[in-house]
């Protein structure tokens, strides 16, 4: 089984106000580890969530595609925090948000290693996970317990700096989940926040150095991606549908397209994923990209099905 850690949220993205001069807010399902097991599930692995969900009408909403898509919401019992909220507002056309986080902080380490599967494949955490000192604490803790159950670690970070008041000491609290991790995907943009005077390759480099870490994934946004081990790195450019609808989950569902062709390749372990070589990164980020593009085919994260992504696959090669 696939276990992804981590938040999962309302967006509630602002719309041009209107000729009554009213504001207006739509709702939509997010957060990335909520998309990321969303997309697992879709491309047909056994897929469980790790999160607390509301009794809110928020979290009515946030466990439909959860449902819908066949993941296993773990933790079975809901809170009575009301959901966590993000108010996206524009100005021109650059986003801006403010978080209001609630439910998906409303657990325990008991509780969290309760839901725990005590056999699972691999563990996903990223998001909020290290966002929050004590909340970090829990979470590496849940990962330890995971990787002590034979789990192999991936994380996305998605590194938020104006989530944090102290850079510095969210960089070290992160840098204990990059420890854990045997698997790391980033983006340029999180690279460049965490270190903007160093190129990508050095920094992947320097996460292939920390004790786990065997491959290293990064996003370039429209110049495709990158993947890197100790044995060869590659580079594999975007998949673009026919009809563009945005970018939303674009990353979430590339982590979730990677995980799944090595799931089927059998190289689900450290020394597997180590022993990766030009060739076989070529294909993982090629299979990566094609499940990322035809998410953007839609408005907000849709991730596509295992069939629609073979039909594309068998169309291409």
């Amino acid at each position: 089984m696939f276990v992804v850690g981590g938040e999962s949220l309302i967006d509630l993205v602002s719309e041009p106000v209107g000729a009554d001069g009213l504001l207006r807010l739509v709702a939509h399902a997010g957060g990335s580890p909520y998309n990321c097991a969303i997309a697992l599930s879709k491309l047909s692995n056994d897929t469980g969530f790790l999160c607390p969900f509301s009794t809110d009408t928020f979290g009515d909403t946030l466990l439909g595609p959860l449902a819908a898509a066949g993941v296993h919401q773990l933790l079975g019992e809901r809170v009575k925090a009301p959901s966590t909220l993000a108010v996206v507002t524009f100005e021109g056309v650059n986003a801006r948000y403010r978080f209001y986080r609630e439910a998906d902080r409303a657990f325990t380490l008991d509780g969290l290693l309760k839901a725990l599967p005590q056999q699972l494949d691999v563990f996903q955490i990223g998001g909020f996970c290290s966002v929050v000192p004590e909340d970090a604490g829990v979470w590496l803790e849940v990962a330890s317990e995971a990787r002590r159950r034979g789990a192999l670690i991936s994380i996305d970070p998605n590194v938020r700096p104006f989530l944090v008041d102290d850079f510095a000491s969210y960089k070290e609290r992160l840098g204990r989940f990059l420890d854990l991790a045997n698997l790391v995907k980033v983006s340029d943009e999180d690279l460049n926040s965490l270190d903007p005077d160093k190129p990508v390759e050095v920094q992947a480099r320097e996460l292939l150095a920390r004790p786990n870490c065997e491959l290293v994934v990064v996003t370039l946004g429209a110049a495709g991606s990158r993947a890197f081990t100790r044995s060869g790195e590659a580079q594999a450019g975007i998949y673009s549908p026919p009809i563009f609808g945005d970018t939303v989950g674009a990353g979430d569902s590339l982590m979730a397209g990677i995980l799944t062709t090595l799931a089927e390749q059998g190289k689900l372990s450290a020394a597997a994923l180590a022993g990766l070589d030009q060739a076989a990164l070529a294909r993982m980020l090629r299979f990566g990209a094609v499940v990322a593009g035809l998410n953007c085919a839609h408005k907000g994260c849709v991730p596509p099905t295992r069939a629609e992504v073979d039909a594309v696959l068998a169309a291409t090669e």
